[in-house]
């Protein structure tokens, strides 16, 4: 999508549009000239702002539109209380971000594809221009993400997925280091090469790595969980939960993204990127039920379940992370069902023990639009994932089926106690639900987040 910032000349290859609370949503040709009316709510508030600037884009799709213009004042309302440069970002963002849509597998028809190409923007001035080409630059790398997430399993594996992060940073002052199966086990990582063992691809960690800071700071580390497929191993998944398992390496684009999206904004600061790789596969070669697996730690996991294999990978990525010193760790995996029960499909959880920490992020996903809400990680919670033969389970050990998110993320705290720490568990918020205003398919979870929690971060 192209972003313009003067006139249009030819007005009937326009689609105009007019933001008011008293329209309704329709599109009316008068004298050659095409309008899109867009209704606003009477009491907007920033979740609604997010809805309207993607209806525009949409309802333009809709009518098949390749040009749209638009007044960056129609998108002022009183009671939101924003900058203009904050809002000329938002917009940035909202737009690429509602024209996306995953076609790289569909035949296109004569006309092609309906997305807006370009966009003309008044009313603004420098500073805001440059807001709202930073909000597109943003939006792009989202975008990246989705389309990374939403590849099929049979062509996103964890050798490909190495590949797709060497060239998401291509150009970019970012290092790559991708450890294959013998550089796991010098670094005995046991943890990902037993989850890894059932499938004939390798498994990888790939490592990246951001000095944008002073070199004496301790960096933000992230690491995202990269399932390229899972099918639950020996405990095999029932069919209808098979589908969309290519996108258990969601929270492993998102780090993927989030890093290149770093290095081109030239942040000052030292972001490391972790992603631990593997296919969950059933075969002679997997690990089984009842395995118990030491760790990178030194601490024994008794699997009591080869379906909560996320947690059991990033035990040794969360490890490895230790090495690098770090000011704060932030884990992002599509880790379990069970977050979905509790907070259905409007926002992610987050997992802290830092009362600060939460607050900032949570501050931070209601700005950007990647909603999260925080659950409980009691110390209390540890007696049910105390093992008999391990150190520790890695499902809840009387296996009652109650507050697998919570039990999930104790499981990983006992990997990075005595760090500053979040678990980002992002299952809720993996794919787009009806009535958000995007196409289906992943959603590009945490990015926004994350880059702005970067950005804004102060040791």
């Amino acid at each position: 999508m192209k972003i313009n910032f003067k006139k249009p000349t030819n007005e009937k290859e326009i689609l105009f549009v007019s933001v008011d609370s008293k329209n309704k949503d329709e599109v009316v040709k008068e004298n050659g000239v095409k309008t899109l009316y867009l209704k606003s709510d009477e009491e907007m508030n920033l979740r609604k702002l997010f809805l309207l600037v993607r209806k525009m884009i949409q309802m333009a799709k809709g009518v098949k539109a390749e040009k749209v213009s638009f007044d960056f004042n129609d998108f002022k309302f009183k009671n939101i209380n924003l900058t203009d440069i904050e809002l000329g970002e938002i917009i940035g963002t909202q737009l690429d971000f509602a024209n996306y849509e995953f076609v790289e597998y569909k035949t296109p028809t004569k006309e092609g594809f309906p997305f807006v190409k370009e966009i003309y923007i008044s009313g603004v001035n420098s500073e805001i221009e440059k807001a709202i080409l930073k909000g597109n630059v943003i939006a792009d790398e989202v975008n990246k993400t989705r389309t990374l997430s939403n590849m099929p399993g049979g062509d996103m594996t964890p050798e490909i997925l190495s590949k797709k992060a060497k060239e998401a940073v291509k150009g970019l002052p970012v290092k790559v280091v991708v450890l294959g199966e013998k550089e796991m086990q010098k670094q005995n990582m046991q943890a990902i090469l037993s989850v890894g063992r059932g499938s004939e691809e390798e498994s990888k960690f790939i490592i990246l790595e951001y000095f944008g800071g002073n070199k004496k700071e301790k960096p933000i580390v992230l690491v995202g969980k990269g399932v390229t497929f899972d099918t639950g191993g020996i405990n095999l998944k029932p069919s209808n939960s098979l589908l969309g398992m290519n996108m258990d390496m969601s929270g492993g684009a998102a780090v993927i993204h989030t890093i290149a999206l770093v290095a081109k904004m030239k942040l000052k600061k030292n972001v490391i990127g972790l992603i631990p790789s593997v296919e969950n596969m059933a075969s002679g070669k997997s690990y089984r039920p009842g395995d118990v697996i030491r760790s990178m730690s030194g601490k024994t996991i008794e699997v009591l379940n080869t379906d909560a294999e996320g947690r059991v990978i990033l035990a040794d990525a969360l490890t490895y992370s230790q090495k690098y010193k770090p000011e704060i760790v932030i884990d992002i995996a599509t880790l379990t069902g069970a977050a979905c029960v509790s907070l259905g499909e409007r926002a992610s959880a987050i997992f802290t023990t830092d009362d600060d920490l939460s607050k900032k992020m949570e501050k931070i996903a209601e700005e950007t639009g990647d909603y999260i809400w925080r659950l409980p990680l009691w110390e209390e919670y540890e007696n049910e994932i105390k093992g008999s033969l391990g150190d520790w389970t890695n499902i809840q050990n009387k296996n009652s089926g109650y507050g697998g998110a919570i039990y999930a993320a104790v499981f990983l705290y006992q990997f990075i106690k005595g760090h500053k720490w979040a678990h980002l568990d992002i299952a809720p918020r993996m794919t787009a639900m009806q009535g958000e205003n995007l196409a289906s398919g992943a959603l590009g979870t945490s990015v926004r987040l994350l880059y702005k929690f970067i950005e804004e971060y102060k040791a």
